[in-house]
């Protein structure tokens, strides 16, 4: 079975071809990094303009690499939302109209169970995936939340940030520092030069009961801090860089270790963007280490960031449990995965 997956979700066009034998046979993304870097963010706009221009020749080109025809696939899945409404009307109406004229099934996808679901990709075997219920923390430009995944399709929202995400945060001090954009990777890259202890920034929200976020507060922090210096030498902006990121991962290490204690799940999933953070997957490794002996999974790297992969993967689950979409295009900017079925099909759980 032959799953073509799109991803459009924001500033990546994403195909991918998965085969319910082989996995993923085939993938291709298109950034467009360069496009907003100018802005120091996504221009909404321009995003759905450039996914027009790009969706067709990528789809042709993941097929090629495939050694596929169009009559060869058996689903088309496609982000339906949350994200930009018009970068999701983009693949959405594509790849709806596609499954179509094919006369095969459509899956509308909610793009963060597609993030939760990315680091299941490839664990067929008990022996290494994480047992029901476990937890995931889904932490990304757009999102940050802390969710009980009981099954596959069945959540629990534990958390979520109150105001900005975390990596709104990174790419605002990002762009307030004058590096470069993705905010997120340019901290990261700095920090490597920073010096510990120059700088303490706050842990937001760790005085308070539960496992919601804040990460305004630690923003104006560090703007605060800029201001004071400026201008800025390099070794400044290392430092700052340092601090603020040290901040953000001891912030999400510490809920997650609340959530796992109030849950008494023994697996977390970390997925989305900032999941690729080297210095957040290293502070995670505690987790794993006694008395806490948490199983800690990752997705691999290219697949933390928006991908048609993970989109192709949660299409071949959801059509496995009998689902697929209406003829009529439906996409949502928000949509809470805590809507979405809470009656999987049985074979969809993953062994305890």
């Amino acid at each position: 079975m032959h799953i073509l997956g799109i991803e459009t979700s924001c500033d990546e066009t994403g195909v991918a071809v998965f085969h319910s034998d082989k996995g993923l046979i085939a993938e291709s993304l298109y950034s467009q990094i360069s496009l907003h870097a100018p802005y120091g963010g996504v221009v909404p706009e321009l995003a759905s303009r450039d996914h027009i221009s790009r969706i067709l020749p990528l789809v042709k080109s993941t097929l090629a690499a495939a050694d596929l025809h169009l009559t060869d696939l058996d689903a088309v899945a496609y982000t339906a939302g949350p994200g930009l409404l018009g970068a999701l009307l983009v693949g959405a109406t594509f790849g709806r109209s596609l499954a179509y004229s094919l006369g095969i099934p459509a899956i509308a996808i909610n793009h963060m169970e597609a993030h939760l679901l990315a680091p299941l990709l490839g664990m067929d075997s008990a022996d290494t995936q994480p047992g029901f219920p476990f937890v995931a923390l889904l932490v990304s430009g757009g999102h940050t939340q802390l969710v009980r995944v009981n099954a596959i399709g069945d959540y629990t929202i534990l958390g979520a940030s109150i105001d900005d995400a975390a990596g709104e945060a990174f790419d605002k001090t990002a762009k307030v520092l004058g590096l470069d954009y993705p905010g997120g990777p340019s901290i990261a890259r700095w920090a490597l030069q920073g010096r510990a202890g120059r700088f303490s920034f706050p842990r937001p929200m760790l005085d308070r009961p539960g496992c919601d976020f804040s990460f305004s507060g630690l923003k104006t922090h560090a703007l605060t801090t800029i201001r004071k210096l400026e201008p800025l030498s390099d070794q400044d902006k290392a430092d700052i860089a340092y601090a603020f990121e040290e901040a953000v991962v001891e912030t999400l290490f510490a809920k997650c270790s609340r959530a796992m204690q109030e849950t008494g799940a023994r697996h977390l999933i970390l997925a989305g963007g900032v999941a690729a953070n080297l210095r957040l997957r290293s502070r995670m490794k505690d987790l794993a280490s006694a008395p806490k002996n948490v199983s800690v999974h990752y997705p691999p790297t290219r697949l933390c960031t928006d991908n048609g992969g993970m989109i192709a993967w949660a299409g071949y689950l959801r059509l496995r449990a009998g689902e697929s979409a209406p003829l009529a295009i439906d996409t949502r900017a928000r949509w809470p995965i805590s809507e979405l079925s809470s009656d999987p099909a049985p074979e969809l759980r993953s062994p305890s």
